[in-house]
């Protein structure tokens, strides 16, 4: 997957999702959370890489799992099914971190596992309609259906939008780690 996702795009400014520079393509990485199926823009994403621990750091949200050295950038790692208001997650081997930068940020996604790379055309992705949900309308682009699937399309700015803003109040700063 690590090299699919370093796939020559360019950003679709009507979607803001991953555009081939031939067309109104978009593509993005889907991933799983308990049965629901998410999509984040593979322009945004920067690494995949297994569950392994992490450093737990005090007074965090429930949903900031802790940090990881990556390489010497320090990366908060954020649970999923708790920032969407389910159960924590008890990750296992079979649990993935997807690495994303969110404007300047770089944080990690702990999602239960990563489906698929998925190119559609942009014309596909649906509005989120206005019913009531787990996840606000807001932290998504829209909604996609390809074959039998609905996959939900994050839009990572809104989703992280206070952990961006107030990155003194918690670890969403990725930084360097001190030698």
């Amino acid at each position: 997957i690590g090299s699919m996702i370093m796939a020559a795009v360019n950003s679709d400014p009507q979607t803001g999702l991953a555009a081939e520079a031939s067309g109104q393509s978009v593509q993005f990485i889907s991933f799983t959370i308990d049965d629901d199926e998410y999509g984040v823009d593979i322009m945004a994403v920067r690494e995949i890489k297994g569950w392994t621990g992490v450093t737990a750091l005090p007074n965090q949200p429930d949903y900031m799992r802790g940090v990881l050295n990556l390489r010497g950038v320090i990366v908060p790692i954020y649970d999923m099914r708790r920032r969407f208001g389910m159960e924590r997650s008890e990750p296992t081997p079979m649990h993935v971190v997807i690495i994303v930068a969110v404007r300047e940020r770089i944080i990690g996604l702990l999602v239960d596992r990563v489906s698929d790379i998925v190119t559609t055309d942009s014309a596909e992705i649906r509005p989120v309609p206005q019913v009531d949900r787990v996840i606000d309308a807001r932290y998504l682009t829209g909604l996609v259906t390809i074959e039998d699937r609905m996959i939900a399309v994050l839009e990572l700015d809104e989703l992280f939008q206070d952990e961006i803003a107030n990155p003194t109040s918690n670890a969403a700063l990725a930084e360097p780690a001190r030698q």
